[in-house]
């Protein structure tokens, strides 16, 4: 399939889908590869989507009572050994310091000195660290709840790495909270798992399925994990957030224990959960196209770029305080609670050129003006989620007061979409025949699109689970917390209490 413009991405997804991300990423601007292996560098346009995430989730968290705190980045190799089955699951992808100097070698490099007496284990999740600083800060019921979130850094080792996807280290925010009770543990891992939902459809545009976890999917050392699921453009699921009940394991190992209104000592109950970087892989895979990037506006680092078309202008200062006049009127105006961002690109390259470097970056719209503009009082006006070519003239003063309503018309045409796929590609099979069908690519030159989420009875058995894994690289993403008609199981006849979502995925 040929280029749509000569500077659209290239490959597009339906040559190349993983290429495609890829390239989307770099010709974006977003991030780009580091010289440290699995590592990447978040440039200013990624970082600016990041901190627009980090706003507003932030605002949510402490809207529902959690404050910020910041825990250290090494935890004592003991630490993790309290919890078996947290160490377990996250041995594999530590990073290990085991060294606190370096001096000079025989050969004038330079080696390691200084061995620690006991190893330091460089952050890949903050439980063990966290659970001890709660130990010595919960005495009473009347400390209770406790509820701290920390935006930070993690490292996990990682073998195959994606930027945003999957990297060594990456950015998060993780809460963590301590209760009195069994059930106001559970009352805060649901909320928090709906502020996540609430989030990816409100302000990504981006619709998920929340749902419980399998055993075997879940977080290593919790009772019970929540997720919200994603379906990407190429029907694969990217778990976009987690919500962890930890019950009381995690209080056990760190002994978080709390004096009760009766005068018992007690055990508490644990939360964890948390989104990380990997949204803004999420947000690419769920709205770009073959231009490029698509951001919705509510998140956008800017909202506008003025384009100043002034190569055949007589009079190019004339054309630029025209936009910069008209940059202040649209900064004045207000979408979602904050001014509207305008970027005046005055650049002195080509119109074209730099029309399709702003295509790219997915900024919602573009403004066009020239003498002939500036003579009408009009601009010439694109919007990314509409055709490059779909341009129209609009009245300066129309466009100013309307502004507002037409980010918003953005923003629920990207979820409309993103709505409209997740339904298209989301099917109830009943049969393990046109289960296997379902997940097995139909067209031979574009095998990495097909598939996408499968609404399937399962009777429980992990065997089974195992099993699809193995022969199909399909998993159960989650156990939907709005099914629950009971059923036969398609793999093994035995009754099912409800469907669940299989997919492959991220």
């Amino acid at each position: 399939m040929p280029k749509k413009q000569p500077n659209a991405i290239s490959p597009t997804r339906a040559e190349n889908y993983p290429e495609w991300y890829q390239q989307v990423v770099r010709a974006s601007d977003l991030a780009e590869t580091s010289p440290v292996r699995g590592c990447m560098v978040i440039k200013p346009w990624g970082y600016a989507l990041w901190e627009n995430i980090q706003r507003v989730l932030d605002e949510r968290f402490k809207e529902t009572g959690h404050r910020n705190a910041y825990f250290p980045l090494f935890i004592p190799k003991s630490f993790l050994e309290k919890e078996a089955e947290h160490v377990e699951g996250f041995a594999k992808e530590c990073a290990v310091v085991t060294h606190h100097r370096l001096e000079a070698g025989p050969d004038g490099g330079l080696v390691p000195a200084g061995e620690l007496d006991e190893p330091l284990i460089v952050r890949p999740t903050s439980e063990t660290i966290i659970g001890a600083m709660f130990s010595k800060w919960v005495e009473s019921y009347r400390d209770l709840p406790l509820l701290i979130n920390q935006w930070a850094n993690v490292v996990r080792w990682e073998m195959r790495t994606r930027m945003f996807l999957r990297t060594t280290e990456f950015l998060w925010q993780e809460g963590h909270t301590v209760h009195a009770s069994e059930d106001e543990a559970q009352a805060e891992t649901r909320q928090m798992l709906e502020v996540y939902r609430d989030f990816a459809r409100d302000y990504m545009a981006m619709p998920v399925i929340p749902g419980e976890k399998s055993a075997a999917e879940r977080f290593p050392g919790a009772v019970a994990t929540f997720s919200i699921e994603a379906m990407m453009q190429d029907r694969k699921a990217l778990q976009a957030g987690t919500s962890h009940f930890l019950g009381q394991n995690f209080a056990k190992a760190s002994e978080i224990k709390f004096l009760t209104p009766e005068g018992t000592l007690q055990h508490a109950w644990t939360t964890s959960w948390g989104v990380s970087t990997r949204l803004l892989g999420g947000l690419l895979m769920t709205h770009s196209d073959d231009d490029g990037l698509v951001l919705p506006p509510r998140l956008a680092p800017a909202h506008i770029v003025i384009m100043p078309m002034t190569g055949r202008a007589e009079d190019p200062e004339a054309v630029l305080s025209y936009c910069r006049r008209l940059r202040d009127d649209l900064r004045n105006q207000q979408f979602d609670g904050r001014r509207v961002e305008v970027e005046l690109d005055e650049r002195d390259i080509r119109g074209g050129e730099k029309a399709w470097q702003w295509i790219k970056k997915g900024i919602p719209m573009r403004l066009e003006v020239g003498p002939r503009d500036m003579a009408d009082d009009s601009v010439f006006l694109g919007r990314r989620d509409r055709s490059p070519k779909d341009k129209v003239s609009v009245k300066r003063s129309d466009f100013v007061d309307t502004v507002a309503a037409t980010l918003s018309d953005i923003q629920a045409a990207l979820l409309a979409r993103a709505e409209a796929h997740l339904e298209k590609h989301t099917r109830p099979i009943d049969s393990e025949v046109d289960f296997r069908a379902f997940f097995t690519p139909d067209d031979p030159e574009h095998p990495e699109i097909h598939g996408g989420f499968a609404l399937s009875h399962w009777s429980g058995d992990p065997a089974v689970e195992a099993r699809i894994k193995q022969e199909l690289g399909v998993t159960i993403r989650c156990l939907p917390l709005d099914e629950h008609a009971p059923g036969q199981c398609p793999f093994t006849g035995d009754r099912s209490p409800q469907r669940v979502v299989w997919a492959k995925a991220y």
